[in-house]
């Protein structure tokens, strides 16, 4: 699904050069469940735009579902996000004073669905998420941070993109529900989603298959978490 060859992306601010990304390269099947992990400033939020078309790298080549994403237009760009890619944020990103269901049938407005199947598929969303069909009609400023977080999980999983990436998605959350979060996607991924996690937590990052750290611009680790690596041994 990705392929990411010599990525470099470079800052510029009047005559001072950063660099965030440094000869970037790595792959990622459909169907993995990947973290990133790095610090703060480590060029994991960078590398996350990237990914998920929201900018474009300095130099190298972005392969996305086989197409050299690398140097589309911005049109093209919010075409394959629109259609292809969910996100889901740290602070929820949703419309507080409208309801649970509206806030996940938004995308599909845009996006010209008819509004009976607009409807059904975000009620199948939530349901995914493990939500209550007794909160769906409640405004999303009236739930826990828990349910905004899976409110925000099925947005992004109405449109069925082929890719979903989870940006500190238990940043505002405490340890357990943060934890039934985590859990969330791990289910989705069972289901063969394949899920992007960034985050600056190890313990966070376990929760993956599959863990790429990051530090000042390079990848200095890309290995199977402990389980997968039981699992894959199973298999094997």
């Amino acid at each position: 699904m990705i392929e990411v060859l010599n990525v470099c992306k470079t800052y510029k601010s009047e005559n001072v050069e950063t660099k965030a990304l440094k000869n970037v390269s790595f792959k990622i099947d459909s169907g993995e469940f990947v973290a990133i992990i790095g610090p703060s400033g480590s060029g994991k939020s960078t590398l996350m735009h990237i990914l998920g078309c929201l900018d474009v790298p300095t130099n190298g080549h972005y392969f996305f579902n086989g197409e050299d994403v690398s140097r589309l237009s911005d049109d093209r760009l919010a075409n394959i996000r629109k259609n292809k890619i969910g996100f889901v944020f740290q602070s929820f990103n949703l419309l507080r004073r409208t309801s649970v269901i509206r806030n996940v049938v938004l995308p599909l407005i845009y996006a010209g669905v008819l509004r009976e199947e607009r409807e059904e598929r975000a009620r199948i969303a939530l349901r995914d998420v493990g939500l209550d069909e007794s909160c769906f009609n409640h405004l999303s400023n009236q739930l826990s941070g828990g349910q905004m977080q899976r409110v925000a999980i099925a947005r992004a999983l109405v449109n069925n993109p082929s890719l979903i990436f989870a940006d500190e998605p238990t940043g505002n959350l405490d340890s357990k529900t943060g934890e039934i979060v985590l859990e969330t996607f791990q289910n989705l991924n069972k289901q063969g989603r394949t899920i992007i996690l960034i985050t600056h937590e190890r313990y966070i990052a376990n929760k993956a298959k599959r863990i790429i750290a990051i530090k000042d611009g390079e990848i200095v680790e890309d290995a199977l978490t402990d389980k997968s690596k039981i699992a894959r041994e199973i298999k094997e």
